[in-house]
């Protein structure tokens, strides 16, 4: 900010002192200068008066990204940036899953349905071709998959982190839709991820009940070959089944599986295409009015994404 220098009342000379008011007002401008280019030069270091509060950089100087949250509203002038202070580097993460690396996969997009046309499009799976992605199902009321896979697999990133795990996403909500199966499953790739897992819940018929693992089957065709990764994925599918029955108390799905709560399906790019151990979870369906009170309950979530961590962790720990 800039400083206009001190401020004066009107000078009203009285006659029989002129020459003495006079030499004392040449004597005060020139000390009352000096203070102002003092209080400049203190202001341009960083200073100020005494007990006042330290400048603060104008947001458009951060050096940080503006938060999603904020209303990007115009800029205000502000004077050259200072330099940021200098944040302690976090410290690693420590704990068992040290050195693991975790994929999370949150099924759909919640802007899938504005890009029908991008997600519409075919992309090979080695099988056979099938669509980029789908906009996903959603409750009676209107509570969509997308909303429900990313916030599972935010709390899963929390847990997953706490135990030292390196946790990686397909997607956050921070692209307007997709990926593609094709590329969702190279993105585990990419990262070697120890383990990988895509998160959904199902759009069965009202009265269909529970939640289901699926399972990689054998395919060696085209682009896929996941002959090495279906024993790893099948030790990582049961982990993650039997530890969500008991944290969530939910049953296996009564519509497939046999009662299992594991399914096998050569159909989905996501599994066809990995290279590392990787299962789907269709935590119950949306559209029977008790499972979606369920996936609908953040607490139910929670107990959810505990009982996904904890067939990880066991998994990865052996």
């Amino acid at each position: 900010m800039s400083y206009a220098g001190p401020e004066f009342d009107p000078f009203q000379p009285r006659r029989p002192r002129r020459r003495t008011l006079t030499v004392a007002v040449a004597a005060l401008v020139p000390a009352a200068l000096a203070g102002w280019l003092v209080y400049e030069a203190v202001a341009d270091t960083g200073g100020g008066p005494a007990g006042a509060a330290p400048a603060t950089p104008s947001p458009a100087h951060s050096s940080s990204a503006a938060s999603p949250t904020e209303d990007g509203g115009r800029p205000v002038a502000s004077p050259a940036p200072r330099p940021a202070p200098k944040t302690p580097t976090a410290p690693a993460a420590s704990g068992p899953l040290k050195g693991k690396v975790v994929v999370i996969d949150p099924g759909h997009n919640p802007g899938n349905f504005r890009h029908t046309t991008e997600i519409s499009r075919k992309v090979d799976i080695g099988t056979n071709r099938k669509e980029c992605d789908t906009t996903g199902t959603s409750t009676n009321d209107g509570y969509t998959e997308a909303r429900f896979t990313l916030d599972v697999a935010r709390r899963l990133r929390a847990l997953l982190q706490a135990q030292g795990a390196t946790v990686k996403f397909t997607q956050d909500g921070d692209r307007p839709w997709g990926p593609c199966v094709d590329e969702r499953a190279r993105i585990g790739n990419e990262a070697h991820a120890d383990a990988a897992i895509s998160i959904h819940a199902d759009g069965a018929s009202a009265g269909d009940r529970g939640f289901h693992v699926i399972l990689p089957a054998s395919v060696h065709a085209g682009a896929a070959d996941t002959r090495p990764v279906v024993a790893p994925s099948r030790d990582l599918g049961e982990r993650v089944a039997g530890n969500f029955v008991r944290v969530t108390g939910s049953a296996p799905a009564d519509y497939v599986g046999g009662g299992t709560g594991l399914v096998v399906r050569n159909d989905l790019g996501g599994l066809n295409l990995s290279t590392v151990p990787k299962v789907f979870i269709e935590c119950g369906n949306m559209r029977d009015t008790k499972d979606a009170a369920l996936l609908t309950s953040g607490a139910w979530r929670q107990r959810a994404a505990r009982g996904i961590s904890e067939g990880i962790v066991s998994f990865l720990r052996g």
